[in-house]
């Protein structure tokens, strides 16, 4: 036997709804045109069936690993931590579909991003949207049962359009909505140059909000979520975003990250959990502009709407 199959799904941003859409806030979610590719090739094994993962990113490899079958055990890696967050989600899908790894064959399994890992777009929601479609599996089981999350990326992964994404007794309800703002030209995607750590974001999260009732500042992002998706004025737009930016500060009890960057000519809005990844710029200025402010502040990746968004 010795068969190739191909899988790909979106990567994603999350313009609203930041950690309180693990409470069930309403979120805008954008899939992107960048996302990551996954080729698996079975072939008949010599007694001793393995499988080996090669992981590259837009220009090199990145990672690779090797788990004995049907058991799993890692055999040798470049990334201990990474394989064993890897074997996590393999053992889960193998949980879900027994037949799989079953020891009949090997495999070799190749991802390929199209962005950069550090980006935060998604290489992990991207990798569990592949691997259920080549499981059959549910994806958001998937990741309920392995990582944890929201899933809004997931949605992000199997998804062409913008969405908005709601948790209701731990139940996504997703659906699609007409987001293209005819004011794209003025919104850029900027890369503060370090990966967040989402998942200890939330706990952190979670451990200083505790037991607060969130349902005003839950309504509140909802509000928002749904103005921002359709509103056609730049200057509403930016207005909303400057809310929301202001209501996940109180709660975090952090400064709007545009403190951190004086003189600006626009606004700022974070995305995703703070302290890293990409960040909204809003401006009128020239891209020619917007790049010299932020390259003088040696941040150096700036994309703007259209280059990221489907």
């Amino acid at each position: 036997m010795d068969k190739s199959l191909h899988f790909r799904s979106n990567g994603k941003l999350l313009l609203t709804g930041e950690y309180l859409v693990m409470r069930g806030a309403k979120a805008l979610a954008i899939p992107l045109s960048k996302g990551q590719s996954l080729e698996i090739k079975a072939t008949d094994n010599d007694g001793h069936p393995n499988l080996l993962w090669f992981a590259f990113g837009p220009h090199e490899l990145w990672f690779k690993t090797s788990f004995e079958l049907p058991s799993l055990d890692i055999i040798g890696t470049t990334d201990r931590e990474r394989s064993a967050r890897l074997q996590l989600i393999l053992l889960t899908l193998q949980q879900l579909n027994p037949a799989i790894f079953d020891g009949r064959y090997s495999y070799q399994f190749k991802t390929r991003l199209d962005f950069e890992p550090e980006w935060g777009f998604g290489s992990s929601s991207t990798l569990i949207a592949n691997l259920s479609r080549w499981a059959d599996v549910d994806p958001f089981t998937l990741l309920n049962l392995s990582i944890g999350g929201s899933g809004y990326d997931i949605a992000c992964a199997l998804t062409e359009k913008p969405l908005h994404f709601q948790l209701k007794t731990m139940r996504p309800i997703i659906y699609t909505v007409d987001f293209e703002p005819v004011f794209r030209d003025k919104l850029f995607f900027v890369y503060q140059g370090k990966k967040q750590d989402s998942a200890a974001e939330i706990i952190r999260f979670n451990q200083k909000t505790g037991e607060n009732d969130l349902g005003d500042a839950i309504n509140s992002v909802n509000e928002i979520t749904e103005q921002a998706t359709i509103t056609t004025s730049f200057r509403e737009f930016c207005s909303l975003m400057d809310k929301h930016e202001r209501l996940i500060g109180n709660l975090l009890e952090r400064p709007p990250l545009k403190t951190v960057f004086p003189g600006f000519e626009g606004h700022i809005k974070s995305l995703g959990a703070w302290g890293g990844d990409f960040f909204l710029a809003m401006t009128e200025q020239s891209f020619t502009g917007l790049t010299d402010y932020f390259a003088a502040r040696g941040i150096h990746t700036v994309f703007k709407y259209n280059d990221l968004i489907r």
